[in-house]
């Protein structure tokens, strides 16, 4: 039975150390393999990937037996509670077997209408990104400090980040350089920590394509909670992946949405 004496956040934080346990021996290590997913292209898994993944589905197991899972790497387990954790357990494994702290963990929890809570953890530098009901903060070397996006209102202003320079189709790249030919600074390569850092007030823009539900559910409650907003090229909900772009405030959403939709 689930044990509604400990919190979904600590729920939350109890996943995303077991993860860090399970990846940080496997980082930068020289005998560290990468299978790929595709048949064409490029999409690594690793033995980190798995065995975070395979940690904070015990923690589930102990204290949320009831809620469903969707994880990126053993896919769904039913639930009865009509909730869902979303996992991927490390979201940005190119950047991972690279070498470079721009991978994280991804932990939300959502219903049907969305996720509510999530984490961004980096493991490696030790900074982790919370946000849902009531919490919007951050914790790492500096300590704890509270997470608040940009009030940046022009996109003349605004730093831009994305993680692919295709960014997707020939159309979504398309779309994507009007905006970036207006932005102050475009930057990419980041996965993940592109979000927590709009999330803590440091970027403006993230603009994606071709996302899963498991990549975009977690930074989507940290942002919100923080001030952002997050939704598809339309504006419309986006935590089942696709089209993403998300915004540090409703007036910039606004004009990089006119930007992408102007072809």
């Amino acid at each position: 039975m689930t044990q509604p004496d400990i919190s979904d956040l600590d729920v939350a934080h109890r996943m995303a150390d077991a993860a860090r346990t399970a990846i940080l021996p496997h980082f930068r290590s020289r005998g560290l393999n990468a299978e790929n997913k595709l048949a064409e292209g490029f999409d690594p898994v690793t033995v980190a990937d798995r065995a975070a993944e395979e940690a904070m589905r015990a923690v589930l197991s102990e204290l949320r037996p009831e809620d469903a899972i969707l994880g990126e790497e053993f896919g769904t387990r039913a639930g009865t509670s009509g909730r869902t954790w979303v996992l991927d357990p490390i979201d940005g494994t190119r950047g991972f077997i690279s070498g470079t702290p721009t991978w994280g963990v991804l932990i939300a929890l959502g219903d049907d209408n969305g996720p509510f809570l999530g984490v961004i953890d980096q493991p490696y530098t030790g900074e982790r990104f919370c946000g849902g009901p009531g919490t919007a903060v951050m914790t790492g070397p500096l300590g704890e400090q509270p997470l608040q996006t940009r009030a940046t209102a022009g996109l003349e202003e605004a730093i831009l980040f994305t993680t692919f320079p295709e960014v997707g189709t020939p159309e979504e790249r398309a779309g994507f350089e009007r905006v970036a030919a207006r932005v102050r600074l475009t930057r990419y390569g980041m996965d993940c920590y592109a979000y927590a850092l709009l999330a803590a007030g440091q970027v403006d823009l993230v603009i994606e394509a071709g996302l899963n539900a498991y990549d975009i559910q977690a930074p989507i409650a940290v942002i919100e909670a923080a001030g952002g907003v997050v939704t598809n090229w339309q504006g419309d909900p986006v935590h089942q992946g696709g089209q993403v772009i998300a915004a540090a405030n409703p007036d910039l959403h606004r004009a990089a949405l006119e930007r992408l939709n102007a072809g």
